[in-house]
């Protein structure tokens, strides 16, 4: 059986290298074998022979992509996380930091802790350790996700009408 990796960097206006920089060493390392299909947005111009990488995927063909993938590995984007867990996939959240100059701030490691200690994703955290979390992966049961919209409407109107 065939394996798809999804890798989605989302459309941040900063590059994000250094997650597919840790993929590639994965596949050179040989731990990767599968096919690996990459929506970069920005970070598009990464040079890869072994990835399939692509500025931004059509929406429909990201959907299928999103159905037929059995890893989605994304930066802490809320919305990717829960399109990935609306489809009840293996997420694997890596942050943006600051630091790297990948975001402004470092809000997505908050994003990402709060999605893992919820049980629904798996965090990596050190980018060099990825061959463990992808592991890891392979037995990760993620909790049935459940959206708390309405708890974030009620709290929204009550600050509004306060």
């Amino acid at each position: 059986m065939d394996i798809l990796i999804l890798i989605a960097l989302g459309t941040q206006d900063k590059k994000f290298y250094r997650l597919l920089e840790a993929v590639q060493k994965q596949i050179d390392n040989k731990i990767i074998k599968d096919r690996v299909v990459v929506q970069a947005g920005c970070s598009c111009d990464f040079k890869s022979d072994d990835m399939e990488i692509f500025d931004l995927i059509p929406m429909d063909e990201y959907d299928k992509l999103i159905e037929e993938c059995d890893v989605l590995i994304t930066h802490g984007g809320v919305a990717t996380i829960t399109t990935g867990l609306r489809n009840n996939k293996k997420v694997i959240a890596a942050a943006r930091l600051e630091k790297y100059k990948e975001h402004v701030n470092d809000h997505q490691l908050q994003i990402i802790e709060n999605f893992t200690n919820s049980g629904y994703i798996l965090s990596l955290d050190n980018f060099d350790e990825l061959d463990k979390v992808l592991k890891q992966a392979k037995n990760f049961k993620p909790k049935k996700y459940k959206s708390n919209i309405n708890k974030f409407i009620k709290l929204l109107e009550k600050e509004i009408n306060e």
